[in-house]
């Protein structure tokens, strides 16, 4: 439980953790599914989670749109302002070819982290400068 509280809501991680361990024995032979489809079924399970799992686990390929994914592309026009989690990943999904998703999702979470952040980005020495309205308009470029 320690390891779990540092990472918030720990009550319900460790509720669904355990839940999640049961049904993966029960409905799934004790084998992580696969699937975006039999993951989401699995408590506590979202796309996100779904999409690392396949990603990271399976090397399948997949997009997890987290706050960082999300913010760089608002940032980067390639997704309107207003656009979900799911239109911002189904963006993605069509402009980044299908083997550089798992590559291209974490190249976006490193670059949201420590250099495009969200509330003091490092506009002024970004490479992608040049084609974000957003960081041209902070710099008073536009």
């Amino acid at each position: 439980m320690q390891e779990i509280k540092t990472i918030g809501l720990y009550r319900n991680k460790a509720a669904n953790i355990q839940k999640c361990c049961k049904m993966l024995l029960e409905d799934f032979g004790g084998e992580v599914p696969r699937t975006l489809e039999e993951l989401t079924k699995l408590p506590g399970v979202g796309r996100k989670t779904a999409n690392v799992v396949m990603s990271v686990g399976f090397h399948i390929p997949a997009i997890a749109v987290d706050t960082h994914v999300e913010r760089i592309s608002k940032r980067l026009r390639i997704a309107p302002q207003k656009a979900s989690v799911l239109e911002v990943e189904e963006l993605l999904m069509k402009k980044i070819p299908k083997e550089r998703w798992s590559d291209a999702h974490h190249q976006m979470i490193f670059f949201g982290r420590y250099h495009c952040t969200a509330r003091n980005p490092k506009c002024e020495v970004c490479p992608l400068l040049s084609m974000c309205q957003e960081g041209q308009k902070r710099l008073g470029m536009k």
